[in-house]
C-alpha cells in the first residue's frame, strides 16, 4: 500500500485498522475473563515427536482428555469469547437453569434460582441477552494437570494398539501466571514397532478353511507388517462379510467366533500370530444356509398381516395382498432373494434397495430368520424371509418458492408445483409432473429506467417404471440386482423478456442401472431438444455492447463511401437487412485493405459479435444418444478419501441425417445446413470427463481436487457445437473469479470483453482445488483455486485466436483463487465465495498476472447452496 494511496483514503482504512485492533484488544482481554485466579486457561496442546512421524500420527491428537476451546472466525474462540461476554454474577444460575427441560425454563424458574441465590432484586429479570450469550458460548477449559497424565497413557495405549509396544510419551506444563494461561506438550517417542514373525491359521470347519484359502490373496494380515491392531478389526470384518456372502447365516454375529492369539513370551519385537475361527472350544460345525420362504405382504397396517391378505406366487415368491393394486410380476421383479438359493447378505441388502428404489413403499418390517426350531437340523440352516410393505399416498403434493440471482435477471422468485402420482398403471409406475417460473424484472430495452416483467416458465412430466422398457426378457444379462429402471421424459419451456426469449421442446427416453452403492449406468436412448429463439431481431437490443461496435462498423462503413447511400438509409429503403448489411462488410475486400490496425482490430470484433449472433439466435433440433458412467465412493464410510469419476458420452444428428437432404439459407457466417421441419439439426460427439478425488485430514479437514474435460466435436450438419451444448466459464461452480458469461475467454484472445462474455466453445478445461477448514458443526472455512478455460476446435481466421493448441493452452489457463465460508443448517449448506482474478489470459501480454491491480476489498462473490463439487 502506497502512501499515497493511503492519504487518498484515509477513512476507509482507519475503519479497518480501528476494527482490527478492537478484534485483537477483545480477544486478548476476554478469553481469560472468567478464569478464577490460581487456575490456567488450556490454550493449546503441543505434540512433539522426538523420533519419525508415523501416518497415523493426527490421531494421537483425540486421546489427551483434555482440548483447548474451540477456535472458529479469525481462528479465535468466539464461543469461549460468547460466553465470557455474559454478565458474570449470572454464570452459577444459568448453568444451573440450562440443566432443566426445555419446556420448563421460563420465568417462573428464573425468578425461583434468583431467590435460592440471594439475588432477590434481579427478580423478575428476562436476562434474554445474558441466556442467548451463555447458550452460544463454552465455558473456558480450565488446565488439570491430573487429567494430562491420564492424556499421556491414553497416547500410549493408543500407540500400543497400533503397534509400537515400546512407545513412550512424556508431558510437560507451560504455564504463564501472568495471562492465566496455559499449554502442555506431549513429547512422543514410537521405537521400534512389534512385527508379525509368522503367520497361522487355526480353521478346524473344511468349508471355511477352503473359502479363507481360496480369498488369501485378499487378507490384510501378512508376516513381516507391523501388528496394529486396527488392521487386524478390518480383517475380522473382511471374513465375516466373506462367509455371509457365501452362505454362513449369522457368522460371527457376537463378534466371538473371529479373533487373532498373538504369543509374545519369546519376543516382543517379532511375534507369531494365529487367527482363529471357530464357534466354540468343541469346534461345531458351520451350516450354508439356504432362503426358505420368502413372503412379501403389502397391507394398509401391519396388523393386516396375515388374517386380511390373500396368498399369491410367482416363481418361488409368496405375495399376500388385501387388494388387486399392484400387479405380482411388477413386485417380483425386485426381489433378489429366491427360494431354495444359498443364503447371501448382499440379496438382502439389495432387494431393500429395490423396494425403496420403487417409491411406492415404506418398509414396516424386514426380517429374516431361522426357521421356527432353528436350532435342529434341518430348520437350522434355513432362513426365512419377511418383507412387510405399506403403499405410499397416491398423489403427493409439493409446493416450494426459492429466490434466485442472475447477471440478467437480477433477484427473482421461482415458485414450483410438483404432482407424483403412483402406481399409474398398477405396476408401480410413477408419474411425475411439475409446475415451475422465475419471475423477476428487468431494464427495458426501450427505455433503460424503467424495468419491464420478465419470466420463465416450464413444465416437465417424467413417467417412472422399475424395470426396463424393452420388448424381451433382459435379466440375463441385466439382472435384478442392479436394479434397472426407466423413464419416459415430456417437457416445455418459454422465457419472456430473458435475453432474446425462447421456446423449447424436451423429449427422452431413458434407461438406468445402479449395479452396487458405488457404481451407476443411465443410457438415455433418444434425448430430443428443439430450441426455438422467438425475438431474433431484437437481438441487438438486448446485446447492447454488440450494438455499439455494430454502430461503430457501419458508420465506418458508410464513411469510407462517401459517395453511397449510407448503411442506414439503405436498410430503411428495404434496399438491404441488419445481416445482408453485415455480410457485405465482412465480404469486402476493399474496406479491409483500407483499414489501419485499430480498424482491423475493430473489424474483428465485429466478425466476432456476429459469431456470438448468430449461435445466440439460433433454432436448432438435437437427438442424441448418451450414455452415462459414474463411480462414486462419496459418503461412503469404507472410502475417507473418496474417488467420483462421471464419464458421459453423447452422439446427436447421424439418424436424421440420413433422411433429410433439405438446406437452408445460412446466415452470415454460417454456411447453408439440412434442416427437419425447416430447423437445421445438430450434428456432434461430445465427451465429458468429470473426476474427484477427497483427501482428509487432521481428522475432519478435506483437501479436494477436480478435473473436467469436456469436449464437443461438430461435423457433418454443425461448424460449430449447438449454444445449449456448449462450454462457457464462470460462475459459482466453476472458476469463481470470473461470474458465468463474465468475459473469460475463449483461449487468449484479445477480443473486446464485452463482445467476448458471450462466447461458448467445444472445449473446456478445469482444474479445482479447494481445502476445507470445519470451525465447529455449523461454520466451515475454504481456501480454494480455480484454473481453467474453453477453446474452439476450428480456427475462426480473424474473428478470434480461440483454437486449441498442446503447445499454447497450458499459457491461456485463467487463474482465480479466494476464500469461503459454508453454513450448515438442517440439511441445506449455504456457500458465500470470496475470488479474485490471478491470471487473465485475455488481458495484453505484461498484464496478466493481476498482482498489482488487485483489490482486496472487490472480490467476485458467489452465493449459492451445497458445495461446488
Amino acid at each position: 500500500m502506497s502512501c499515497k494511496h493511503y492519504k487518498n483514503s484515509p477513512q476507509k482504512y482507519y475503519k479497518i485498522i480501528s476494527f482490527a485492533t478492537f478484534v485483537g484488544l477483545l480477544y486478548a482481554c476476554s478469553t481469560t475473563k472468567k478464569v478464577p485466579d490460581g487456575e490456567y486457561l488450556l490454550t493449546k496442546n503441543n505434540f512433539e515427536f522426538e523420533d519419525k512421524k508415523e501416518f497415523f500420527d493426527e490421531e494421537l491428537k483425540d486421546y489427551v482428555q483434555q482440548k483447548p476451546n474451540k477456535k472458529q472466525i479469525l481462528f479465535m474462540p468466539l464461543g469461549l469469547m460468547f460466553y465470557n461476554m455474559a454478565n458474570p454474577k449470572y454464570d452459577t444460575i444459568l448453568n444451573e437453569y440450562m440443566t432443566y427441560p426445555r419446556e420448563m425454563r421460563d420465568q417462573k424458574l428464573r425468578d425461583s434460582l434468583f431467590i435460592k441465590y440471594n439475588m432477590k432484586n434481579s427478580v423478575g429479570k428476562n436476562l434474554f441477552f445474558d441466556r442467548l450469550l451463555h447458550t452460544w458460548g463454552s465455558p473456558p477449559v480450565i488446565l488439570d494437570q491430573t487429567r494430562s497424565e491420564k492424556g499421556a497413557e491414553s497416547i500410549k495405549k493408543r500407540l500400543t494398539y497400533r503397534g509400537f509396544w515400546d512407545a513412550e510419551v512424556k508431558y510437560r506444563h507451560d504455564l504463564d501466571s501472568a495471562s492465566k494461561k496455559a499449554a502442555v506438550n506431549y513429547f512422543i517417542k514410537h521405537n521400534d514397532p512389534t512385527y508379525i514373525k509368522d503367520y497361522f491359521f487355526n480353521i478346524p470347519d473344511q468349508g471355511i478353511k477352503q473359502i479363507y484359502n481360496t480369498h488369501l490373496n485378499k487378507t490384510l494380515v501378512r508376516s513381516g507388517k507391523i501388528l496394529d491392531q486396527t488392521v487386524l478389526e478390518k480383517e475380522v470384518t473382511r471374513i465375516t462379510d466373506l462367509m455371509r456372502e457365501y452362505g454362513y447365516y449369522k457368522f460371527n454375529n457376537l463378534n466371538e467366533e473371529v479373533y487373532f492369539v498373538a504369543d509374545s513370551l519369546k519376543s516382543k519385537k517379532q511375534v507369531p500370530l494365529t487367527l482363529e475361527i471357530h464357534k466354540d472350544s468343541l469346534d461345531r460345525p458351520y451350516k450354508k444356509a439356504t432362503f426358505g420362504n420368502i413372503d412379501v405382504a403389502i397391507v394398509d397396517d401391519v396388523n393386516d398381516y396375515p388374517k386380511n391378505t390373500v396368498k399369491d406366487s410367482l416363481r418361488r415368491i409368496r405375495f399376500h395382498k388385501m387388494n388387486d393394486k399392484y400387479r405380482t410380476s411388477s413386485l417380483w421383479r425386485t426381489i433378489i432373494v429366491d427360494s431354495k438359493q444359498t443364503y447371501d447378505q448382499q440379496k438382502l441388502d439389495v432387494t431393500k434397495r429395490n423396494l425403496l428404489t420403487m417409491n411406492n413403499f415404506s418398509i414396516v418390517k424386514a426380517r429374516d430368520s431361522l426357521r421356527q426350531g432353528g436350532f435342529t437340523a434341518p430348520n437350522d440352516s434355513i432362513v426365512d424371509v419377511l418383507y412387510i410393505l405399506k403403499p405410499l399416498p397416491k398423489y403427493e403434493l409439493k409446493v416450494g418458492t426459492d429466490l434466485n440471482y442472475s447477471q440478467i435477471l437480477n433477484l427473482g422468485v421461482s415458485p414450483s408445483v410438483d404432482l407424483t402420482t403412483r402406481n399409474l398403471f398398477k405396476g408401480a409406475e410413477n408419474l411425475s409432473t411439475s409446475l415451475s417460473g422465475t419471475f423477476g424484472s428487468i431494464a427495458s430495452t426501450e427505455n433503460t429506467d424503467k424495468r419491464v416483467l420478465a419470466y420463465e416458465i416450464s413444465a416437465q412430466a417424467s413417467l417412472n417404471f422399475p424395470r426396463l422398457l424393452l420388448p424381451f426378457n433382459y435379466y440375463k444379462f441385466i439382472p435384478k440386482r442392479y436394479t434397472p429402471t426407466s423413464s419416459i421424459l415430456l417437457g416445455a419451456s418459454i422465457q419472456n423478456n430473458i435475453g432474446l426469449g425462447r421456446v423449447n421442446f424436451n423429449t427422452g427416453l431413458n434407461y438406468q442401472a445402479t449395479v452396487n452403492d458405488l457404481v451407476y449406468h443411465k443410457l438415455t436412448l433418444f434425448n430430443t431438444q428443439i430450441s426455438l429463439t422467438k425475438n431474433k431481431n431484437a437481438y441487438y437490443d438486448y446485446f447492447v455492447n454488440d450494438e455499439v461496435v455494430r454502430r461503430a462498423i457501419f458508420d465506418d462503413y458508410s464513411a469510407h463511401y462517401p459517395t453511397e447511400p449510407s448503411l442506414d438509409d439503405k436498410i430503411k429503403a428495404g434496399i438491404l437487412t441488419l445481416d445482408s448489411a453485415s455480410e457485405l462488410i465482412i465480404n469486402d475486400p476493399g474496406y479491409r485493405a483500407s483499414l489501419n490496425e485499430e480498424g482491423l482490430d475493430r473489424l474483428t470484433t465485429f466478425r466476432g459479435s456476429l459469431i456470438n449472433k448468430e449461435r445466440q439466435t439460433e433454432d436448432v433440433f438435437i437427438s442424441s444418444m448418451i450414455y452415462n458412467f459414474v463411480y462414486n465412493e462419496i459418503g461412503k464410510k469404507d472410502y475417507p478419501n473418496a474417488f467420483y469419476f462421471n464419464g458421459k458420452v453423447e452422439l446427436a444428428g447421424n439418424i436424421l441425417s440420413l433422411f433429410n437432404k433439405k438446406s437452408n439459407d445460412g446466415g452470415v457466417v454460417t454456411a447453408p445446413q439440412k434442416t427437419i421441419f425447416g430447423i437445421p439439426y445438430a450434428q456432434f460427439v461430445k465427451f465429458d470427463i468429470d473426476t474427484r478425488k477427497y483427501f482428509k485430514f487432521n481428522g475432519n479437514q478435506t483437501l479436494v481436487l477436480r478435473q473436467f474435460i469436456g469436449v464437443g466435436i461438430p461435423y457433418g450438419n454443425s461448424k460449430d457445437m449447438p449454444i445449449i451444448k456448449s462450454y462457457f466459464n464462470g460462475g459459482s461452480n466453476d472458476i469463481r473469479a470470473w461470474v458465468a458469461f463474465g468475459g473469460l475467454g475463449p483461449a487468449a484472445s484479445q477480443v473486446d470483453e464485452r463482445i467476448r462474455a458471450y462466447m461458448t466453445n467445444d472445449v473446456k478445461l478445469t482444474t479445482n482445488i479447494e481445502y476445507r477448514i470445519p470451525f465447529n458443526n455449523m461454520y466451515e472455512g475454504a481456501l480454494f483455486t480455480d484454473i481453467g478455460n474453453t477453446w474452439s476446435l476450428r480456427n475462426h481466421n480473424d474473428a478470434h485466436q480461440d483454437q486449441f493448441r498442446l503447445n499454447k493452452f497450458l499459457g491461456q489457463m485463467g487463474i482465480g483463487s479466494g476464500f469461503g465460508l459454508r453454513i450448515n443448517v438442517a440439511y441445506i449448506t449455504l456457500r458465500l465465495d470470496f475470488a479474485y482474478k490471478i491470471f487473465d489470459p485475455n488481458k495484453p501480454e505484461g498484464d496478466r498476472w493481476r498482482f498489482k491491480t488487485l483489490q482486496p476489498f472487490k472480490p467476485t462473490i458467489n452465493f449459492a447452496f451445497g458445495y461446488p463439487f
